[in-house]
């Protein structure tokens, strides 16, 4: 047998160039291409620095300092801290009554909303029209118009009270008794179900039905395979909208602000945390205090979030768990 003899062939023209050419060249390429997209991406890191890091950090030294807006800023260390939770009673009081509210209607809120999805989950006719219904206070809730609507709805002459009245029920004033006032704007918030609705429309959607049809056959009842299939693979859309719906509550603003004419009355029982940093901050110009205040419910809010998401581990059930 003869030994066979290898003959390599002189490249064909036009084939492509050598390996280390080709390289050079793709490396050039996506170098052009970086420069490129910096440049598109050159706004965005603009406004990140001027609009959203620069007031930070400068609210993070306001925050140490004695400033009115009218004068310079003088460095006051960790006074302002200091003077929160040792002689600010009406610091207390918000945060108290922004608690409260957080507490109460959050849950309430995400009850009502899961119990809609569940109805409109049923196949209903126009179940469009009816999910877009239902979304639109949630587009309103916050909404300059329909605070002063609530006012007027839960007034002393406004249409709660005139409803009581045609069954000979003296209504109070609801939004002018400390005793009912925060509880207006716990309802308000309720009301506001529309996004966690749809949220969990979608999960519900998701949620494969042959579970139902076996739990149906072994005659599991409605509220079985609700506690045991719906409940469980809900659990990261309840967590999700847990999460969105503790940070929301806790900033909101317009609501307190406008049924209580900007006093957070009456006797402080709608004085939220938010409004409280507004009228510290604008209405007596302690600029510094109100961004101390900020970094406080930062840290508040952070520190929930951290929680949330520290106990999950517990109680939210992922379909990839083993």
């Amino acid at each position: 047998m003869s030994d066979s003899v290898a003959v390599i062939a002189p490249p064909e023209p036009g084939r492509a160039p050598a390996p280390a050419h080709r390289r050079e060249k793709r490396q050039a390429w996506k170098r052009r291409e970086a420069r490129t997209a910096y440049v598109f991406l050159a706004p965005w890191f603009l406004g990140l620095a001027v609009i959203t890091i620069g007031p930070i950090l400068a609210s993070l030294y306001l925050s140490f300092t004695d400033y009115s807006l009218l004068e310079e800023a003088s460095w006051v260390g960790w006074d302002n801290y200091a003077k929160m939770f040792a002689e600010d009673d009406r610091f207390l009081t918000s945060l108290q009554v922004t608690t409260v509210y957080v507490v109460v209607s959050v849950p309430l809120q995400l009850a009502f909303a899961l119990a809609l999805a569940l109805l409109l989950d049923r196949g209903l006719r126009g179940l469009p029209i009816y999910r877009s219904i239902y979304y639109l206070p949630s587009l309103l809730g916050g909404s300059v118009a329909i605070s002063i609507l609530w006012r007027k709805i839960f007034g002393t002459d406004g249409l709660v009270n005139s409803i009581l009245a045609l069954f000979g029920i003296q209504g109070p004033g609801w939004v002018t008794d400390p005793d009912t006032a925060l509880g207006t704007l716990i309802l308000l918030h309720v009301w506001t179900f529309g996004a966690p609705m749809v949220i969990f429309l979608a999960g519900l959607r998701q949620i494969p039905q042959s579970y139902y049809e076996a739990a149906a056959v072994d005659g599991a009842s409605r509220l079985t395979q609700f506690r045991s299939i719906t409940l469980p693979l809900l659990t990261p859309i309840i967590f999700f909208n847990l999460v969105l719906e503790v940070i929301k509550s806790f900033q909101s603003f317009t609501q307190s602000f406008i049924v209580s004419n900007g006093t957070g009355g009456p006797v402080d029982s709608t004085l939220f945390y938010t409004l409280y940093l507004y009228l510290k901050g604008f209405k007596s110009f302690e600029m510094g205090y109100a961004a101390a205040m900020a970094w406080v419910l930062l840290l508040i809010i952070a520190g929930l979030t951290g929680v949330n998401f520290l106990m999950s581990k517990y109680w939210v059930f992922y379909g990839d768990t083993k």
